[in-house]
């Protein structure tokens, strides 16, 4: 199967777990975050100031998705495969491209 093939698999995978409307919004604001957060971390160890934003915004990315799968009723799917961490941010391009609206 060709790469995009096997991206999509996993990205349709990932969409079953996140079925209620207010998972999705919340990981549509949550993955963000987070994606976010990672570079200013890395960033806020050359550049003062930047490390209490960093973790702020890290931080209440997992709170919000971890309310998300509550309100789902269903775990986590990275807790099943640390690959779902990457998926999770590719279903997020792909929802704000208008794909992933199943």
């Amino acid at each position: 199967m060709d790469r995009s093939g096997y991206t999509q698999e996993w990205v349709d995978r990932y969409n079953a777990s996140h079925q209620h409307p207010l998972n999705r919004a919340l990981h549509a604001v949550g993955i963000p975050m987070i994606a976010i957060a990672v570079p200013l971390g890395l960033a806020s160890l050359a550049i003062a100031g930047l490390r209490l934003p960093a973790l702020g915004l890290f931080v209440s990315g997992w709170v919000l998705q971890f309310i998300g799968h509550w309100v789902e009723g269903k775990p986590p799917a990275f807790l099943s495969d640390w690959r779902f961490l990457v998926t999770g941010l590719t279903w997020w391009v792909k929802k704000l491209r208008g794909g992933s609206r199943r």
